[in-house]
Parts: structure tokens; sequence; C-alpha cells
């Protein structure tokens, strides 16, 4: 083996393929454990689905597998924010209520998250119309009520990834860029600078799984779903608290959508706008540092995800900005398409030859959980994790929780 392709003697004990936020976490845990860790990344820097989200960790919206990733992703990046300077906000979750049947399914969630497991406060607090509007500057009588999820967290996306990056390099990981892996086996990974050799080979490619491993693809059903994103300015009259959901959000994740309410919910918004449907909208909004709205998002799926974004759908995202918040139509700064590893499942954790770990997010909630995911694929294989005590959640109540409060670092 030449000397490009290895430092140490004997090689690594762990290689991680991919520097999106599951690969890092990989590369995290493993470093934790006292391993020599090597990620190998084929672009110039992580550019995936990674940095093409909200920056919303919406612990509380997510049940089972994802939920108990959920609840291990957040003490992951609460220790981040301390130890790599991540911009993080404790900012909680803003939900608003634009129908009575909207607030019935918050009500039927907040009543199954009573109990107080992850802090002193109840998981989903009911507000009503004064309530949402002091987290949301929302238009006149649009809301009838909302909710607020004290224990999401919110990051920047784009800034989140390269923290950690230049964290774990700071702790002895290696990161080659613009490095590809063309061939996995046993011990050992393919570059086109040679082989490289390692005891454990953890695959997090997302949705890229099916070039690399395309057996593992095959037999999880694993495609594409390409997203349609802004950023704009929406001459908001006060800045967003938190990150805020709506009826649309409702409908999608997994605490709400299986509620029985929530089928009242999807008939209705079906009913009344079968063009947002047809989109497979999830209606959200988060403000970055700098004031601009993240605007999203459609959902389209394929083997294949289209380089070209209908227009029509962006003209729809504006259009439910621009009712919602009341305001004129927002000025767009970015548009920009996302894209992500959907699946028959939510997660793919599988080992498909001795040595090798495959660990993908195979749902649009990667920066939710996919810190946990890799801890878990992680401990699999080398065993239990270090313990890192990290900071309590905020007790501050939501309607005295001033916008932009509890930043990190």
């Amino acid at each position: 083996m030449s000397s490009s392709s290895t430092v140490a003697p004997g090689g690594y004990d762990v290689i991680v393929i991919g520097a999106g936020i599951v690969g890092l976490g990989a590369a995290l845990a493993a470093r934790d454990r006292g391993q020599r860790v090597l990620v190998l990344e084929r672009g110039a820097e992580a550019s995936g689905a990674s940095i093409r989200n909200f920056g919303h960790l919406c612990l509380t919206p997510q049940e089972g597998e994802a939920r108990a990733y959920g609840v291990l992703a957040r003490e992951l990046w609460l220790r981040l924010a301390r130890d790599a300077g991540v911009w993080l906000r404790e900012s909680g979750t803003a939900v608003v209520a634009r129908h009575e049947d909207e607030l019935a399914l918050l009500a039927e969630v907040g009543e199954s998250r009573s109990e107080r497991v992850l802090g002193d406060r109840a998981e989903l607090e009911l507000l009503d119309r004064d309530g949402i509007e002091r987290l949301a500057p929302l238009g006149a009588g649009v809301a009838v009520g909302g909710a607020f999820l004290p224990y999401d967290l919110h990051a920047n996306p784009r800034q989140a990834l390269g923290a950690v990056t230049a964290h774990l390099q700071r702790l002895g990981v290696e990161f080659r860029f613009r490095t590809a892996a063309t061939r996995v086996e046993t011990g050992r990974v393919r570059t086109p600078a040679g082989w490289v050799s390692a005891g454990l080979v953890i695959v997090a490619v997302n949705h890229d799984i099916d070039g690399l491993l395309p057996e593992v693809a095959a037999e999880r059903d694993v495609q594409r779903c390409a997203l349609d994103m802004l950023r704009v300015d929406a001459g908001l009259r006060a800045p967003l608290a938190a990150p805020l959901l709506t009826g649309w959000s409702l409908i999608r994740y997994r605490a709400f959508a299986s509620s029985p309410a929530a089928a009242r919910v999807r008939e209705r918004l079906h009913g009344e706008r079968p063009e947002l449907a047809a989109i497979d909208l999830n209606q959200m909004y988060t403000q970055l540092p700098d004031g601009s709205l993240i605007v999203g998002d459609t959902h389209w799926r394929g083997e294949t995800a289209s380089p070209f974004q209908p227009e029509h759908a962006f003209e729809l995202l504006l259009g439910e900005a621009e009712t919602l918040f009341g305001v004129p139509r927002p000025r767009v700064i970015e548009r920009w398409q996302g894209v992500y590893a959907s699946g028959r499942d939510e997660f793919v954790l599988d080992s498909p030859l001795p040595g090798v770990c495959v660990a993908l997010a195979t749902t649009g909630i990667g920066m939710t959980t996919g810190l946990g995911l890799a801890e878990a694929a992680v401990s699999a294989h080398l065993g239990g994790r270090a313990g890192h005590p990290t900071p309590s959640p905020s007790t501050a109540s939501p309607a005295a929780l001033p916008p932009l409060e509890r930043i990190h670092p």
C-alpha cells in the first residue's frame, strides 16, 4: 500500500464514507472511543442534504426509532454547540393552528405527550391566539391558536457542518475531501488514490448508496426525494421566536400524522387546496441569523431527481408565506433544490458485509436524528458510548421567550 493511502501503520480503525451529518456523527462517536478515524468525502466540502435544509431539529414530532435517535441527537447537538462552536438556539418549535381541527390534533398529541420525560415541562404546550402571535408575526385573523414544543432546537445548516468538521479535525480525525469511495470490502475501501484499510467501515452516503452498494438500495427501496426551497426577505414585523410549523406539517410528522385527528385535517387540507397537496407541501419556516427566512418545501420522489424545478411550485410557496404573515410578496434571495434519500423505512442501519455498516436517514429528518443514528451505528460495532454532560433544557416560558434567546455559542 502506498504512503498516500494511509497515514498510520496498519491503517485506520474506522473509515467513514460521507461528510454529511450522519458521517460526522459517526466520526465523532468513533473518536470518542479512542479510534483512529478517516473521513472520505467526494466533494470539496459537504454540499448535500445536510446543508440544504431548515436547520430545524424537531424532536417532539417524532415517534419510535426516530424519536429515540432524536433524543440522543439533541444531547449531542448541545454538546457540539458548547465544544465545536455550532450556532444553536434552544428555541423550541411554534405550531400555528389555522382551523379548529388542527387545534384538536395538537390537543390530542399534547395529551399523549403530557409526561415530563425530557425535563420539567410537557413536550407540547397548547397556546391561544395571543400565545402563538407572541412567537410568530402572523397576519391578522390567521390563527385560532397553536402550540409550543419547548425541547426542539434550531441550528444554522450553513454553519453547522463546517464547525463540526473543524472540531473533529482538532480532535485528530483526518478528512480527505475530493476523494470518492469506489468500492467497499471487509477491511478496506478503494479510492482513486488506492486502497485504505480499517477495522470498521461506515457508509453514510445518503441517496448515493445506489452507486456504492446498489444491493442495499434495492433491498430497502431507497430512492431520491427532491425539494424546492427558498431564502427570502419577508419583511416580517418581528422576528420568528422559533421555527414555525403549520397544519401541512402536522400531517407529515409521524407523532401527529398517526393521531386519529390527523385524518380530518388531511381530508380538509387536501380538499380545500389540491394544488398544495399535489406538490406534497410541508409549509414551514425558519429564520437565519441574518434575519432572512427559509421557506419550504415541496417533495418529488423518484430514482433520479430532476434538475428542473417548476416555477409554479415556488409561486405557491411565496403565496402561502404572503398569506400566513400578512406581508407583500417576499423578495427572493436564493432558490435551491434539496435532495435526500427516501425509503420504505425511516432509517437504514445494516451490515451488508462483515465490518461494514450502512447508516442512512431515509426520510427528511436527518438533521434531527442523524447524530443519534450515527451513535447507534458505532455503538453496535464498537460498544457503549462515552458519557458527556450536557446543558439542561431551558425552563423559560414560551410567552416570555424573546427572539433568538439562548443562543450557543
